[in-house]
């Protein structure tokens, strides 16, 4: 996906055992939406700083999902069953926090996402804004001296211009099916 590009339409499963896409996100100012699983160390780092951005805007309306895209068969730590252990370890069903399962692969193809964790942000027409690395310390949040994704969720959700629109994601690689 390129700046500017509308959000795609998808019909996911989540965690929660029930189907989502994107209309249920109409009411929201701002709108991420992160590639991410359960077995790679980048992710595992990020749930809990996705968890407080979550929190964090709740109030001003954001909408935070997260998309595992890899093939289970090659990696059965990013299986449906292991996403529910995951969301229940992050209490995500509780919080309101979407972890949708792309089983086709076809939503990460459509957006061109790369890595786990990639972060994709939609202002309020749903137009991407932003794309990238989250911030600029993934193993130690104590560290983090830039916060792209945060900066660029503050701009978008105040309906200016974001700084620095794409920074490269770091984090493994999407586990493409063969």
């Amino acid at each position: 996906m390129q700046l500017g590009d509308k959000l795609p339409s998808f019909d996911l499963l989540g965690v929660d055992g029930k189907r989502h896409n994107q209309f249920e996100y109409a009411d929201r100012y701002a709108l991420v939406v992160v590639f991410t699983c359960n077995h790679c160390k980048y992710s595992q780092a990020y749930w809990p700083r996705l968890v407080k951005l979550l929190e964090k805007f709740e109030e001003d309306n954001l909408g935070i999902i997260a998309v595992n895209p890899n093939d289970a068969a090659q990696f059965p730590e990013d299986s449906y069953e292991n996403m529910l252990k995951l969301a229940k370890q992050f209490d995500l069903v509780k919080r309101n926090f979407r972890y949708l399962h792309d089983e086709s692969q076809q939503l990460a193809k459509t957006f061109g996402a790369q890595r786990t964790p990639e972060a994709f942000l939609f202002n309020s027409k749903r137009e991407l804004v932003y794309k990238g690395a989250i911030d600029d310390s993934w193993e130690n949040a104590n560290m983090v001296t830039r916060i792209w994704l945060e900066d660029a969720i503050e701009s978008a959700l105040d309906g200016i211009e974001v700084d620095y629109p794409e920074i490269p994601a770091v984090g493994c690689s999407v586990k493409w099916k063969k």
